[in-house]
C-alpha cells in the first residue's frame, strides 16, 4: 500500500472527512455511504499490517463472549420489539421495512439476506460505525469518557440517518438502539466481537420474524394495549 495514502488516512482529522464526504455520495447510490466508508477503513486495516486491535479486535472470540451477547441481544430485543418500536410506530408511523418484503415467506430469500446480514451489518458496520467511526472519533475528541459520549451520540446519530429509508420512526429506532451498542462497546472497547455478535443475534430474530410473517405481532398488541390504557 502506498505509504503517503496510509500517512494521509490515519490522521486524526480523516474521518471527519470520510464521515462528510460518505453522504455526498450517496446521492449517487444509497449504498456508497456504506461502502465508502467501508473502504477506508479496510485501507487503514491493510496499511496497519491487518492489526485488527487498531479497530476494537483486540480479544479473541470465545464462548464468553457468546454468551453475553445472546442475553443482552434478547434483552435488546425485548425493549425494542415491546415498548420503543410500539410507542415510535403509534407517534411517527409503522417502520417502512419494504426493502426486506422479498424476505416473506421466501426460503431462498430468507438465507440470502441472513448471509448478506452477518457479512455486511453485523461484522462490517460493526466493524466500520464503531470500530472505525466511533474509535477514531473518540481519539480526535481527546480520548476522554466525554470524548466517547460525544462520539457515541454522532455517530449514532449518522447510523441513525443512514436508515431514513426505513422512515421516521425506523431511523429513530435504529438511532437509539445505536446509543445502546455504542455505550456497550465503550465498555468493551477491546472486543468488538461482542458488538458483532449482539447485531447479528438481533438482526436474525427480526428476519426470522419477517420470513415468518410475524413482526407486527408484538407492535400491534402494545399499541391495542396503550389505546385502551389512553382512553
Amino acid at each position: 500500500m502506498n505509504t503517503k495514502l496510509y500517512y494521509y488516512l490515519t490522521q486524526r482529522y480523516t474521518v471527519v472527512v470520510v464521515m462528510l464526504l460518505a453522504p455526498l455520495l450517496g446521492f449517487i447510490d444509497r449504498n456508497m455511504v456504506y461502502f465508502f466508508g467501508l473502504a477506508v477503513a479496510l485501507l487503514i486495516l491493510r496499511g496497519s499490517g491487518f492489526r485488527w486491535a487498531r479497530f476494537g479486535f483486540a480479544q479473541k472470540l470465545s464462548l464468553k463472549t457468546g454468551v453475553k451477547s445472546l442475553w443482552i441481544s434478547l434483552v435488546l430485543f425485548s425493549v425494542f420489539a415491546i415498548v420503543v418500536d410500539p410507542v415510535l410506530s403509534l407517534i411517527f408511523g409503522p417502520n417502512d421495512l419494504s426493502s426486506l418484503a422479498h424476505v416473506r415467506g421466501d426460503l431462498g430469500g430468507y438465507i440470502a439476506i441472513m448471509l448478506v446480514m452477518w457479512i455486511f451489518a453485523a461484522f462490517g458496520e460493526e466493524f466500520l460505525f464503531r470500530g472505525y467511526y466511533m474509535k477514531a472519533l473518540a481519539e480526535l475528541l481527546g480520548n476522554r469518557r466525554s470524548s466517547w459520549a460525544y462520539s457515541a451520540v454522532i455517530t449514532s446519530l449518522y447510523f441513525g440517518i443512514s436508515h431514513a429509508y426505513q422512515g421516521m420512526s425506523g431511523m429513530i429506532s435504529v438511532f437509539l438502539w445505536s446509543l445502546c451498542i455504542s455505550f456497550i462497546f465503550f465498555k468493551n472497547r477491546t472486543n468488538l466481537w461482542l458488538l458483532v455478535l449482539i447485531h447479528g443475534i438481533g438482526d436474525t430474530i427480526g428476519i426470522t420474524l419477517l420470513y415468518t410473517n410475524q413482526d407486527q405481532f408484538l407492535t400491534d398488541w402494545v399499541q391495542q394495549m396503550l389505546r385502551v390504557w389512553l382512553k
